[in-house]
């Protein structure tokens, strides 16, 4: 009896502490996925505007022309090609309080709000680049053009007033055009954030009468 107490304890004793030790590892697994998980602005390709010309809510005139410029970081990860905007838009229908829209705000409601914009706005104004690029790259750009504050304009939903114009920089893909002067242009159509994984950035603009 004595001797099955020797054999069986300590061999026991060590198969619990094993399980034990087994049970807590696969806690701390579980417990570091949930926890250490990275934010979506770490795991979507980001687009950052980390200086510009004009600030959030600037009031602006109707009616004038401005230069803007803009510099951006782009955050890649995953390989993507296509272009980087740079843009003033304006819209008859959506306001600067209807959308969640500044650099520092949440990039995942900024994403879905930029896309229901870029939908239904139109341009006034923009540079568009070449890009390519791949996981963990930072690329800089700094784009610079003649932007212009419309008091009011027509877009998809018709003609009136201007309701919010907004900068924005956002990634999509391009096509080369001829226009009739011979100059090319670049037709760029804004990838939508969800299925690309993309986080565009934008501020909203006053115009002022």
């Amino acid at each position: 009896m004595n001797a099955g107490a020797r054999i069986g304890g300590p061999w026991r004793r060590a198969h619990v502490v094993g399980a034990a030790r087994v049970a807590c590892a696969a806690l701390a697994l579980a417990t570091a996925g949930c926890l250490d998980e990275p934010k979506i602005e770490d795991r979507w390709t980001r687009v950052d505007m980390v200086g510009a010309s004009l600030a959030p809510s600037q009031s602006v005139p109707a009616g004038s022309t401005i230069p803007v410029s803009v510099s951006s970081n782009i955050t890649y990860r995953r390989i993507l090609t296509g272009y980087a905007v740079a843009e003033l838009r304006a819209s008859t229908t959506i306001a600067p309080g209807m959308l969640q829209m500044d650099p520092d705000a949440d990039r995942l409601r900024m994403a879905n709000d930029m896309d229901r914009l870029l939908a239904t706005s139109v341009s006034m104004g923009r540079e568009a680049r070449a890009i390519t690029g791949w996981d963990h790259l930072i690329q800089h750009i700094d784009f610079s053009f003649t932007g212009v504050v419309p008091g009011t304009v027509t877009d998809s939903t018709g003609t009136g007033p201007t309701a919010g114009l907004f900068l924005v920089c956002y990634l999509g893909s391009g096509i080369k055009e001829e226009l009739p002067s011979g100059a090319d242009t670049v037709i760029v159509t804004p990838f939508p954030s969800a299925p690309y994984q993309i986080l565009p950035v934008g501020l909203p603009v006053t115009v002022a009468p």
